[in-house]
C-alpha cells in the first residue's frame, strides 16, 4: 500500500511540472509573436544571401530587399523569386 502510495505522489509530482512547463513555453512563444523586434527582417531591408549559395557572385549581386515578410517567418524578394528563409542570409551586422 504505501509502495503505491508512493508511486501516486510521483505521478502528481511529474504531472504538475509538465503542466508548468507547458504553461511556460506558450508564454515565450506568445511573447515571440507580440514582440516585432524579435523579427528577423522588415520590408525594405536588404538582406545578402550567403556566399555559400551563390558561389563566383560578388557581394552586391548577392543582396536583395525584403517585399514581404510571411507568417511562417520566411519572406520574399523582390529581386529573386521563391521563399526564403534567416538561415540563407549572412547575419545582420
Amino acid at each position: 500500500m504505501l509502495g503505491g502510495l508512493a508511486l501516486a505522489a510521483g505521478a502528481v509530482g511529474a504531472a504538475g511540472t509538465f503542466m508548468r512547463k507547458k504553461k511556460q513555453m506558450g508564454k515565450k512563444e506568445r511573447r515571440a509573436k507580440d514582440n516585432p523586434a524579435s523579427v528577423w527582417a522588415r520590408p525594405g531591408m536588404t538582406v545578402t544571401f550567403r556566399a555559400e549559395l551563390m558561389p563566383g557572385r560578388d557581394r552586391e549581386h548577392r543582396t536583395a530587399s525584403v517585399k514581404k515578410l510571411l507568417p511562417s517567418g520566411r519572406v520574399l524578394l523582390h529581386e529573386i523569386e521563391g521563399e526564403h528563409g534567416q538561415g540563407e542570409f549572412d547575419p545582420i551586422q
